[in-house]
């Protein structure tokens, strides 16, 4: 792994479409291959959509080296249905553990801190039998394996950590796309909370900083947004299906400020109209470096596989 752990261990000691399902985002461009860094495909076949996301930044393997461990970070805190939107969609996680171990991974271990009872919560979003039978390692998280470290950002100093996510060579963060009754919507900064213990309520007060402090800590060398359903009310659990919408979308990029970015603007005018001021997260992020919400700039590809 290199640059992330080398990091951490310093720091501890088919046809373009134009993405607008809720209005105007960004003008079209050409599907390629060269000089993509933010990959946006809709299609109903969600493996498919997983798959084209990431093969058109350059495949699993540009960011999976053969023999490396690979912690892979979904949303599983919550014991609901896939069908509720408050986990991340279980096939879109097998998928990706599939495409891990086609890269040659070592091993790859499937795993989140659940509010919920986490056998229940495992179990029933379907996230567990998913990734197992694909291949990953799926452990409940012990309370043993949290380990106090430096995490050396701005209001987060020392905090305990899940420590198969430090020591592993990659990390894959696989955020769903929500809406949160306390930050307006959660996504992928919000969701690396899963990988730290302690009492996380208190990072409530202060939750923009925190989370960009848990970006720069934990650096994900990958993030794939789960759009194929979003929960648009009454998060991060949801209340009925009539919450959920169905949009067959999967958001895919290095830049989690990026793909945040463009979370955000899925969820219509009422949030995007709030700007950056809104998410002052948004604006943290990109001064300390973490990357750019406008996703819309070079490196943007749309398709829409189900037009092709």
């Amino acid at each position: 792994m290199a640059d992330r752990r080398t990091f951490l261990k310093t720091l501890a000691g088919g046809a373009a479409f134009l993405l607008a399902p809720a209005g105007k985002l960004a003008s079209n461009t050409t599907a390629t291959d060269a000089g993509t860094s933010f990959a946006v495909v809709k299609s109903k076949d969600t493996a498919a959509a997983v798959r084209k996301s990431v093969e058109l930044l350059g495949g699993m393997g540009a960011f999976v080296n053969k023999g490396e461990t690979v912690f892979i970070k979904p949303n599983i805190s919550w014991d609901k249905i896939p069908d509720q939107a408050a986990t991340t969609n279980p096939l879109v996680v097998q998928t990706i553990v599939a495409m891990v171990i086609e890269a040659g991974a070592k091993k790859v271990i499937v795993a989140d801190n659940t509010c919920n009872d986490a056998r229940r919560s495992y179990k029933r979003s379907g996230i567990q039998e998913a990734a197992e039978k694909a291949g990953a390692d799926v452990p409940f998280m012990e309370k043993r394996k949290f380990v106090r470290m430096d995490l050396g950002g701005d209001v987060l100093k020392e905090w305990e950590v899940y420590t198969e996510a430090f020591e592993a060579d990659k990390i894959i963060n696989v955020p769903v796309a929500k809406h949160h009754g306390l930050s307006g919507v959660t996504l992928s900064m919000k969701n690396l909370m899963g990988l730290i213990g302690g009492r996380r309520d208190l990072l409530h007060q202060k939750l923009s900083e925190s989370i960009v402090d848990l970006a720069f800590f934990f650096k994900p060398n990958l993030t794939i947004l789960d759009a194929v359903r979003i929960l648009k009310a009454h998060g991060p659990q949801g209340s009925t299906l009539g919450d959920v919408e169905r949009r067959d979308t999967i958001a895919a990029s290095s830049d989690l400020v990026k793909i945040d970015a463009f979370g955000i603007d899925l969820f219509g005018e009422q949030f995007r109209e709030k700007g950056l001021s809104g998410f002052p997260h948004l604006k943290m992020a990109e001064k300390k470096g973490l990357g750019t919400s406008d996703y819309r700039t070079n490196g943007y590809v749309g398709l829409d596989l189900d037009k092709t």
